[in-house]
């Protein structure tokens, strides 16, 4: 089953969420904010995915922009970097689609066609 780390109040997880729904795929919500993911399993798929760490920030955020880290990031190192992501489900890229063998970072319809086969 696929997960689907998502904020109830973000409109592009709403979107995603909708898209989910009208592909017939099943999934599990969870809320990013309450559940947020700790950092051995933001490890596990931060290698899952492929993508460089930096993806999985959330930059549009408040709380992105209130610590600054557009200046910070590149100072710190990535043990610190997943601490951080850990201690705020605010800080990471919504939505986060985990599946078996993948893991999506924000809502690309035509990245989620493909990988999910659609």
């Amino acid at each position: 089953m696929i997960k689907v780390y998502c904020y109830t109040r973000c409109t592009t997880c709403q979107k995603a969420l909708r898209w989910l729904d009208q592909n017939e795929i099943e999934h599990n919500v969870i809320d990013i904010k309450g559940d947020n993911p700790d950092e051995k399993t933001l490890r596990r798929y931060q290698k899952m995915s492929g993508l460089p760490l930096k993806r999985f920030f959330n930059t549009s955020g408040m709380q992105y922009r209130e610590l600054d880290l557009a200046k910070r990031l590149p100072d710190m190192t990535e043990d610190e970097q997943f601490a951080l992501l850990a201690s705020d489900g605010m800080l990471v890229k919504r939505p986060l689609l985990v599946g078996k063998d993948l893991v999506l970072t924000g809502f690309k319809e035509s990245e989620w066609e493909e990988k999910l086969k659609v």
